[in-house]
């Protein structure tokens, strides 16, 4: 289970559905159970494997919800026409990517790293997104502590 150095103010339910609504989005239930037990922070195991020809990069932070710097709402609106649609921008790595949540089929739940050296013109091309998991719980298993620290 991975331990967080910093995480954010406890929310509730209610609080992700006004968001939800806001938003105009319609989170998993996985990432919904995530927020309620973390609301975003710094992960203390922070390293995840892209892919075998991209290597692996360095997790920052998750994005939360309510009065922080890394808002997810904040870091939505940035991102509306730079990511493909049905994709939230839940973290990002420390060389300025993003780490996405499909919230719509056929990426419904899955986990992509979303590179911006290689962002194409058109956000709806995902030829610069690499899948990462199945589910926010997945993802999470999946990250690790620098074995030489």
């Amino acid at each position: 289970m991975v331990q967080f150095t910093i995480s954010n103010k406890k929310l509730s339910i209610e609080e992700i559905e006004q968001f939800e609504i806001r938003n105009r989005i319609k989170l998993t239930s996985k990432y919904k159970r995530f927020l309620l037990q973390f609301n975003g922070g710094y992960p203390r195991e922070s390293l995840f494997d892209i892919s075998d020809k991209h290597g692996k990069s360095v997790l920052n932070v998750f994005n939360g919800i309510g009065d922080m710097y890394d808002n997810l709402e904040k870091v939505i609106d940035l991102y509306e026409f730079r990511l493909a649609k049905g994709f939230v921008p839940i973290a990002n790595d420390l060389g300025g990517n993003v780490i996405c949540l499909g919230t719509k089929e056929p990426h419904y739940e899955k986990i992509y790293f979303w590179d911006h050296e290689q962002e194409p013109e058109d956000a709806d091309d995902m030829s610069n997104m690499y899948f990462l998991a199945n589910d926010i719980d997945e993802f999470l298993s999946h990250l690790y502590e620098d074995p030489d620290e």
